[in-house]
């Protein structure tokens, strides 16, 4: 049995100096096992690169919803426009500006298409965004796994009794009582996308489960740390997430 670690790495979008540096500070190791929760791309400056780093190097990336908006705009026959126009307003223009030629970008759409929308580790469950607490696996669809938010984080029970899963997707700090660059946890999930975009946060996210490691690297001043999960963490109340999100509406 490998007794190499599992790294599980939040949302990057084209953060590749980031995500450079994060890897430098995660020093993974032959027999470790590197698990990407899916945005690779948008918003970022370097998406391009992001994507070519994780595919050359055939590490694990479920499909996440920026991913989901390429594939809906870049059909086969070519573009979709009204797909397009979405994907371009929700930081694609970044992607598509990162690459020099439109095959490399086709070469990519085409990987990306192969990226399962869930994974299941026996302990660990994998989605980008969670699962609809309402349905089982079997009727899970991209929209849910891809997209759910407020259904999936404000569960009051574990979707499973024997497995944590794992997400992206949401920026942990617009979750209630959890403050940049910090993990939130809720009922039988862990949300480690900590917004490596995002001008109030910055914070790119490796964790290593088996160890209770976390790995942290701000985008914008090049900071370093790590953490044992237990301070990185903080738990959510399921009662106050629709709360919290009314209120972030009104902003």
């Amino acid at each position: 049995m490998s007794s190499g670690r599992r790294i599980f790495i939040g949302d990057v979008h084209g953060h590749y100096d980031g995500l450079m540096a994060l890897f430098d500070a995660i020093a993974p190791a032959s027999d470790d096992q590197i698990y990407f929760l899916g945005d690779l791309i948008d918003r970022g400056p370097k998406s391009c690169d992001v994507v070519e780093f994780v595919k050359e190097n055939s590490y694990t990336c479920i499909m996440g919803n920026h991913e989901h908006l390429l594939l809906e705009a870049l059909i086969e026959e070519g573009v979709h426009p009204p797909a397009l126009q979405a994907w371009l307003y929700s930081g694609g223009q970044s992607t598509v500006s990162s690459y020099k030629s439109v095959d490399h970008l086709l070469e990519h759409r085409n990987w990306i298409r192969t990226l399962p929308t869930h994974l299941d580790l026996g302990d660990i469950w994998l989605a980008h965004a969670g699962i609809h607490p309402g349905l089982p696996v079997s009727e899970q669809t991209t929209q849910e796994l891809c997209w759910i938010r407020e259904r999936f984080h404000s569960m009051t029970q574990p979707y499973f009794e024997d497995k944590l899963i794992i997400i992206g997707h949401t920026i942990t700090f617009t979750l209630p009582g959890v403050n940049p660059g910090e993990l939130a946890q809720g009922q039988g999930w862990l949300d480690i996308d900590t917004g490596a975009y995002h001008p109030k946060s910055g914070w790119l996210t490796g964790v290593d489960v088996d160890h209770h490691q976390v790995y942290q690297v701000n985008v914008f001043d090049q900071s370093v740390r790590t953490l044992p999960l237990h301070k990185a963490v903080t738990q959510i109340d399921p009662s106050k997430v629709l709360e919290r999100r009314r209120h972030l509406m009104q902003l």
